[in-house]
């Protein structure tokens, strides 16, 4: 009897440590994310102040911040910063653009609409280095589709991706190509989730389609277009595998940016303090750009409520 009347008290405590432990096993996972980005990062940040080199390792020591000063007098750093910021606003303004007319064109729920989403979403399933390679080959000038296809309008030896004054025009196409659909659907769910009264008494009362777009639509839409620029602005300013594969960095240092350049001090100078200080201040910049987005979008949030 006294074990019988002890078996409910049993499975009590048992759930009752059940209970207790159960969160720390859910957030095991989450834990190990966080560990897997932690230890990188931290290595990244101790090797940014030493002087090391693979190829001198007997002369490795913290020099306390020497990379980062050296930057400030390099011009290939200051190249970098700058190709890396006008790749990246480039490809994230012309693919705004475009993704936003095209989720205009396919607000409406149709058939032929809803086909047309999903086949243009096809480049985005691609992977990045293929899509490079896919290009490479059209604008190869002995036999690519896109070389005939502009020779054919009277513009001969167009060099694309191998001159210095269109390699970043080919590698932006190329950008533009993979990730406008990704821009496109997000903006398209945005489209479709607003709510209709709005529109139904704009066009009940008359009101211009220009007005309704820049004075209802567009604030409306705006979370959905900061969501949209925040991610595409910290891939397309950490880029790398497009233009690796397109030009390598090159033609000279055209596209070296950050990923590129860090790459290239890492696996060909063996410079391992100048690419983990390149990383870190990439870091920076992305962790100011996310900032800056996220606060903008918590007051339209604000505003919205």
């Amino acid at each position: 009897m006294t074990v019988e009347n002890d078996l409910p008290g049993v499975r009590r405590r048992r759930i009752k440590v059940g209970r207790r432990v159960l969160p720390y096993i859910l957030s095991l996972p989450a834990l190990l994310v966080c560990i897997g980005i932690l230890v990188p990062f931290v290595t990244a940040a101790i090797y940014s102040l030493q002087r090391y080199r693979l190829s001198q390792p007997w002369a490795r020591k913290f020099n306390w911040g020497e990379n980062y000063l050296n930057f400030l007098s390099d011009p290939d750093f200051w190249n970098t910063l700058k190709v890396s910021l006008v790749y990246a606003g480039t490809t994230v303004t012309l693919e705004l653009m475009l993704g936003l007319g095209i989720a205009l064109l396919l607000q409406r729920r149709t058939r032929f609409n809803n086909f047309v989403s999903i086949m243009l979403l096809m480049p985005l399933m691609t992977a990045p280095v293929l899509a490079a390679l896919m290009w490479k080959l059209m604008t190869n000038s002995g036999f690519g589709i896109l070389s005939y296809l502009v020779s054919s309008v009277g513009i001969q030896d167009f060099r694309w991706a191998s001159s210095p004054d269109t390699a970043l025009l080919t590698v932006v196409l190329v950008d533009i190509w993979v990730y406008t659909p990704f821009i496109m659907i997000l903006l398209l769910a945005g489209l479709r989730s607003l709510p209709s009264q709005p529109f139904e008494a704009a066009a009940l009362d008359g009101v211009p389609r220009t007005f309704v777009f820049w004075k209802i639509t567009l604030p409306m839409l705006m979370p959905y277009i900061l969501t949209a620029t925040l991610f595409r602005l910290l891939d397309s300013i950490q880029q790398f595998d497009i233009i690796y594969a397109m030009t390598q960095g090159g033609p000279g240092d055209t596209l070296t940016v950050f990923q590129v350049e860090a790459y290239l001090n890492f696996f060909q100078s063996t410079n391992i303090g100048r690419s983990a200080a390149l990383m870190m201040i990439l870091w920076a910049i992305t962790f100011v750009l996310s900032n800056i987005f996220i606060k903008n979008w918590l007051k339209l949030r604000e505003r919205a409520n």
